[in-house]
């Protein structure tokens, strides 16, 4: 029968896992969404993955449980999903499918948005070349984070990649912009206590008034997933494009979310690809990450920190390799750096920041920036080859540049690496300690550095440090 609100049909043809199959309809559109209704039970929310011209494949955000064949009631609303968008959702949490679940009343808004968004023009893009400030130096100085950039953080179970994320989050600054700053937080199947800790570190810091949380918990309906980031990545659209702030987005777990794809591409019977995901993973993890960037005209922008954890700490594994191929760059945690003790386990030789050029240098951080970056990777690149030698032969049977090398090694590790979850390193700060742990090597060692550079800040340094440079 037809409604008000669409068309609605009673029974279904079948149930599998999150999906039901209804036959005998017409009129239906891919990606519509659907209301589903039972005796004695709650509206439920779905959406339509593939239409033919008499029937429907429908994934049901709240889980099929309790559906019967004849009784179940779908109604067609004949729009996708959307969700509502205003500055009135700031500092509030959703669920998945945008409403609200902090005991508040639902946020005063003029217009609800497609959860997919619009594709940018790719002329209208604007390069990313403003440098961010984290605050830890291992990001600043070696993988620079820049406005409207998207870098995931690659890490694996167990390790402290989400309290990198809060930390970023409390310390990330943008010349003097942080009062037009806004944070959207999307969560896919994480526990309840790691959303605990996040909200707990927006509020510490003051900045829980300009974050919008969407939360999909570990025990929450699994497809409710695939729509969460994508209802964050439009409330994003709307505060940089529209409200012109500058916008970070964070995305936990994405390991989670593909999870989510795979369960679904099974229950429909398609053909796998690598690992059991679907063939079209690659083109699905985009339409997420190029959601990130500035557009010309606009003040605000998008930048994009997804987190996900590799199975088996697996770097090859499909969902950190493709994301590898969209995104611009990796954070890679290192599972030996946090036996040392060392946080954050920032393992700086696999990581990457492709934008990283375009956002250091002279009026931006410093000049010596790039030069005095490439010296501490070689030096600590060596560091490792020196390592094993040593695992070999011994440590008494290096030579004497080999020995300090090492020790180069170790000191790059516990005091530039690792610093405390509290602490904030301004950038002039992290350069001016990297020329100090740089100044261990002798110096006829540093050929990634110009000889104006070592003549300005090498010598003081020698001078204050003569014997040790650091403890």
């Amino acid at each position: 029968m037809n409604g008000l609100l669409g068309k609605e049909y009673i029974g279904i043809s079948k149930v599998a896992g999150p999906l039901l199959f209804i036959e005998n309809i017409s009129g239906v559109g891919f990606d519509e969404i659907v209301e589903i209704r039972t005796q004695n039970r709650p509206v439920r929310h779905g959406r339509v993955l593939m239409v033919s011209r008499s029937s429907a494949l429908i994934e049901v955000f709240e889980g099929t449980g309790g559906l019967t064949i004849h009784a179940t009631h779908v109604r067609f609303l004949g729009r996708p999903l959307q969700i509502p968008v205003s500055l009135d959702m700031l500092g509030r949490q959703f669920n998945g499918l945008g409403m609200p679940i902090d005991g508040g009343p639902l946020p005063i808004y003029r217009e609800k948005r497609d959860i997919n968004g619009a594709p940018i023009n790719p002329i209208v893009r604007e390069y990313p070349e403003d440098f961010i400030q984290t605050g830890i130096s291992s990001i600043d100085c070696m993988n620079t984070l820049v406005r409207g950039q998207k870098l995931p953080i690659f890490s694996g179970s167990g390790l402290p990649h989400n309290e990198l994320a809060a930390q970023i989050v409390r310390q990330a600054q943008v010349s003097n912009q942080n009062k037009n700053f806004a944070i959207v937080f999307a969560a896919m199947g994480i526990k309840n206590d790691v959303a605990y800790m996040f909200r707990q570190s927006f509020e510490e810091s003051g900045v829980f008034s300009r974050v919008v949380m969407f939360l999909n918990l570990a025990d929450d309906p699994s497809i409710e997933r695939l729509v969460t980031p994508r209802a964050a990545l439009t409330m994003a659209e709307y505060l940089a494009f529209d409200q012109g702030m500058h916008v970070l987005v964070i995305l936990t777990d994405m390991t989670n979310y593909c999870e989510a794809l795979r369960e679904v591409s099974s229950s429909k019977g398609e053909i796998p690809s690598r690992k059991g995901y679907p063939g079209y993973l690659y083109s699905d993890l985009a339409s997420i990450y190029e959601r990130a960037g500035k557009i010309k005209g606009c003040g605000g922008s998008i930048t994009q920190i997804p987190i996900l954890t590799m199975p088996n700490d697996d770097i090859t594994h499909p969902i950190p390799d493709l994301t590898g191929f969209i995104t611009e760059g990796q954070i890679v945690l290192d599972r030996g750096l946090v036996k040392k003790g060392i946080y954050p386990p920032i393992n700086v030789l696999p990581c990457l920041s492709r934008l990283m050029n375009d956002g250091i240098g002279a009026n931006k951080t410093r000049e010596d920036h790039a030069h005095i970056s490439n010296q501490l990777y070689a030096a600590y690149s060596y560091v490792k080859k020196v390592a094993t030698l040593a695992s070999i032969i011994g440590e008494n049977e290096l030579s004497e540049r080999d020995k300090k090398y090492l020790q180069f090694g170790k000191v790059f590790e516990k005091h530039f690496i690792c610093q405390d979850y509290n602490e904030n390193r301004s950038i002039e700060e992290t350069l001016n300690l990297a020329w100090k742990i740089a100044a261990i090597l002798p110096r006829e060692e540093l050929i990634r550095v110009t000889e104006k550079q070592i003549e300005h800040y090498y010598p003081k340094i020698e001078e204050k440090n003569s014997l040790c440079p650091i403890d």
